[in-house]
């Protein structure tokens, strides 16, 4: 029998194997989005613990890509849209609560107290009077001003903060989750197929140095075209 085909088959990368790479790596992001929206709308209230478990998460989807890409521009390039994931997992749940259970005042401001660089605001509903919960706005250059009128919604559970209904856009969260996951599907995608291409090079050039087949070294060269 020729040597040269006599060897497993096995030493090259198939395509059904790095296919199911790819699959679970894609699989795997959406499901950070999930669940991170999820403990998010859990905790709904404090930002601190989705936004700790998003960073492992997001930091543990590059490593994936890292893994399956066997290179690491696409690794770093996944971060970009891991900052959309973050953002709309953690932003999503508080205003999605106040969206279904918020209550709509419409008040007057009627004094801003200034610390640093926060704003808190006194509001007076014109339903209920003085509210007990302020308006804090975190910046040096806030639009509300001493005697302006805006809708806030208040949660009568007294778990998220007070917000100006026209800041508060839950489907814009969701759009900005979708966009992250979609382009983490795209960077997946990507590592899946330069990471076959890799493997299956390098497999070719330890065949080729092993045996110097002639299999090994028409997969050697067609591989080199990456």
């Amino acid at each position: 029998m020729n040597p040269a085909f006599s060897e497993p088959p096995q030493v090259f990368p198939t395509s059904g194997r790095s296919v199911l790479r790819t699959v679970l790596v894609v699989l795997f992001g959406g499901a950070i989005a999930v669940l991170n929206t999820g403990l998010a709308y859990l905790v709904v209230g404090t930002t601190v613990v989705p936004i700790v478990a998003g960073l492992v998460f997001c930091l543990s989807f590059a490593v994936a890509i890292r893994l399956l890409h066997q290179a690491t521009w696409l690794s770093v390039l996944s971060l970009l849209p891991a900052l959309f994931v973050l953002v709309g997992s953690v932003q999503m749940a508080p205003e999605l609560a106040l969206e279904q259970r918020g209550v709509r005042h419409d008040v007057t401001i009627l004094d801003d107290r200034v610390t640093g660089k926060s704003h808190t605001y006194l509001l007076r509903s014109d339903d209920v009077g003085v509210l007990r919960e302020p308006l804090t706005y975190a910046g040096t250059n806030p639009s509300y001003r001493v005697g302006d009128r805006l809708t806030v919604l208040v949660d009568p559970r007294g778990v998220v903060e007070i917000e100006d209904a026209a800041r508060v856009d839950s489907s814009g969260k969701l759009g900005l989750l979708v966009a992250g996951v979609a382009s983490w599907t795209v960077i997946a995608l990507l590592a899946g197929w330069r990471g076959h291409r890799r493997r299956h090079r390098r497999a070719a050039e330890v065949r080729r140095q092993a045996g110097g087949s002639l299999v090994g070294d028409v997969a050697a060269a067609f591989a080199d075209g990456d």
